[in-house]
């Protein structure tokens, strides 16, 4: 009788090839689940809710189906059309004196200023991230036409006090004024990484030619700059159609609504009067407003 023990047949090690090639093929679901589950939750719900909630209206309490009323109602509405006037008022004057300061001073960190660079970006930045309630607690001061420091000065030169914050055209001017002063520095550090990147040969190059300081920040700088100047302009005429902050904190939309952004009167309508489909009615037709003018930024920069 053979004690001979015959061997177990392996496994064939194709299945195990498979296997591993499985698990590493769920692998990069398993890793982006997570993520994708909390947008999911926390962003794609909401927007398709709150579309679905610009097309209700509460009746006694509960959401009622109302088609386009909401809409009709909003381009009938003309406090929705002045808080809309204010807004663009806003923006063509804020966004490109923003943007030229941001430009200018992104250029003079980049060559101009060998010392003290980070300190200065740091500097620049810092109304950015900074606590808008204190700033606007400053503001309050600075702006106050009895007591504020800057009519004290304009007084002092023989000028007259101006009311900052209590004439419609002043008070506009004095959210443009903050708002520049806020959001210069984000585009300036932006702007500068762009400069970073542009070839120093191409400076070299037209230092060969004779040409002038001027003629390359046109002829170089600017064009190669195109990309991030879009980027900013976008950004900052998303942002500007988000302006809330500064107009709560300085003027409350006043005086006489002079100062209510689209997003105040969006605010207005969803947390004060909890007529939240009327308020998502006007968040949509922002969005639809941002994404026109969007595209057409994009066209007149050549974009294809």
């Amino acid at each position: 009788m053979s004690n001979t023990v015959t061997p177990k047949p392996k496994a064939p090690r194709t299945s195990k090839a498979k296997a591993t090639k499985n698990k590493a093929g769920l692998a990069p679901y398993v890793f982006v689940g997570p993520a994708v589950i909390l947008f999911l939750l926390f962003t794609g719900y909401p927007i398709v809710y709150s579309l679905i909630l610009s097309f209700t209206t509460n009746v006694e309490g509960a959401n009622t189906f109302a088609g386009f009323e909401n809409y009709i109602r909003l381009f009938q509405d003309s406090l929705f059309y002045e808080s809309l006037f204010n807004t663009f008022i806003i923006l063509i004057f804020q966004v490109p004196i923003m943007i030229m300061l941001a430009v200018i001073l992104a250029n003079v960190l980049h060559s101009g200023i060998h010392r003290f660079k980070g300190v200065l970006r740091v500097a620049f930045f810092t109304p950015t991230v900074t606590s808008l309630v204190a700033a606007a607690v400053i503001f309050l001061l600075i702006l106050n036409q009895d007591f504020g420091i800057l009519n004290f000065i304009l007084q002092s030169i023989g000028m007259d006090r101006i009311p900052w914050l209590n004439d419609p055209f002043w008070a506009k001017v004095s959210l443009i004024i903050v708002t520049i002063w806020r959001w210069t520095g984000y585009n300036m550090i932006i702007i500068l990484a762009g400069l970073q990147v542009i070839p120093k040969d191409l400076y070299e190059a037209a230092s060969i030619d004779g040409a002038t300081p001027l003629r390359k920040f046109f002829s170089i700088t600017l064009p190669q700059l195109k990309p991030v100047l879009l980027f900013a302009f976008v950004m900052s005429t998303i942002g500007t159609f988000q302006l809330f902050d500064e107009a709560f904190n300085l003027t409350d939309g006043g005086p006489i609504n002079a100062t209510t952004t689209v997003t105040m009167y969006l605010y207005e309508n969803g947390f004060e009067y909890f007529d939240f489909g009327y308020a998502s009615s006007i968040a949509y037709v922002v969005v639809l407003i941002i994404a026109v003018l969007s595209f057409i930024q994009f066209k007149l920069a050549g974009d294809d």
